[in-house]
């Protein structure tokens, strides 16, 4: 249950992201829809795939109705909004700590090892956002130099691992993953907490 819950609320946090990414792009109320379902499902399709699992969404297509009815709530409230962006992002950094743990529990339940329970975890969440910013032509959050957007999902996935090896029980290690993965991408947002960035040094003169 608690699986089906963490998924269900990415779901929809994930789409009502992408529905504001169409409506930065413009784009009409379809379009709308199918960025919204491919940030909702993309991560969770792809960690479902890796795991030779049945797609959560096809095994349950009530979960369309959410990316839709999500679709279709921001096409109508998105030309209220001050700052869409804004929006976007602080939406995405719950849709992130609400989808690594999903992923971990997912990838727990099955038994897998911890660099794997780690990585889907990190799949999960961060996978629907990049074909979400590719497809309209933005610059991927989860390429931006130096922001806590993997690193945060990373963090998280890592926590709730080692949470489990140290006795604690699977609800408590997810809720752990939750909270730092949102402490580190929030302070990203908020404070400009950053990862050192590699630069090259300007070629000698003569």
């Amino acid at each position: 249950m608690t699986v089906i819950l963490l998924d269900y609320g990415s779901v929809l946090i994930f789409a009502l992201t992408g529905a504001l990414a169409a409506s930065r792009a413009q784009l009409d109320a379809i379009g709308f829809a199918f960025i919204a379902c491919l940030t909702a499902l993309g991560g969770g399709t792809l960690r479902d795939i890796l795991l030779d699992r049945p797609v959560f969404w096809i095994e349950n297509p009530h979960v369309l109705a959410i990316c839709l009815s999500a679709a279709f709530m921001v096409f109508l409230t998105a030309p209220l909004m001050e700052s869409r962006y804004k929006w976007l992002l602080w939406l995405d950094s719950f849709a992130l700590a609400i989808a690594v743990p999903a992923g971990v529990a997912i990838a727990t339940s099955l038994n897998h090892s911890a660099p794997i329970v780690i990585i889907m975890g990190m799949t999960t969440a961060t996978m629907g956002g990049l074909m979400r910013d590719v497809v309209c032509n933005e610059v991927p959050l989860v390429l931006k130099q130096g922001e806590l957007y993997v690193s945060a999902a990373f963090g998280g996935a890592t926590a709730a691992v080692i949470a489990m090896q140290l006795g604690m029980p699977l609800p408590a290690s997810l809720i752990v993953c939750g909270a730092l993965t949102w402490i580190m991408r929030s302070g990203s947002i908020q404070f400009g907490w950053r990862l050192p960035v590699y630069r090259s040094r300007p070629p000698k003169t003569k």
